[in-house]
């Protein structure tokens, strides 16, 4: 059983930079699929960018691509966020799926298997 936990969530002006982590306990990020989403307020949780392992090349939502990074160690998932906007305020999920995911599917909240508890970024404008 995998278990996600998500840190480095915050209050930060916008046009500043913040860097998530996810930590993984009975698991690894080497295997299958790994992701972030996000849920704003009110709205439904969205993809925000994943990495499989198979390709190892990451993919990003289109509101997040040229600002976002997601990297991946063994243990340990990061989502650098630069240039932050009143936008990209939500909770942020890291997930894992045990599949390797093609492009069309990565974007599907259904096909992760184990999700963390989010962790809160507020970005002020």
């Amino acid at each position: 059983q995998v278990q996600l936990s998500e840190s480095g969530g915050g209050l930060v002006q916008a046009g500043n930079a913040l860097t998530l982590s996810c930590a993984a306990s009975g698991g690894t990020f080497t295997a299958g699929t790994v992701g972030w989403f996000r849920q704003a307020p009110g709205k439904e949780r969205e993809f925000v960018a994943g990495i499989r392992r198979q390709s190892g090349i990451p993919s990003y939502a289109d509101s997040v691509k040229g600002r976002f990074t997601i990297s991946r160690e063994r243990s340990t998932l990061y989502l650098k966020m630069n240039t932050l906007k009143a936008e990209d305020t939500a909770i942020y999920y890291c997930a894992v799926s045990s599949r390797n995911l093609i492009l069309s599917t990565m974007a599907s909240d259904k096909e992760y298997d184990y999700w963390g508890r989010g962790t809160q970024v507020t970005v002020s404008s």
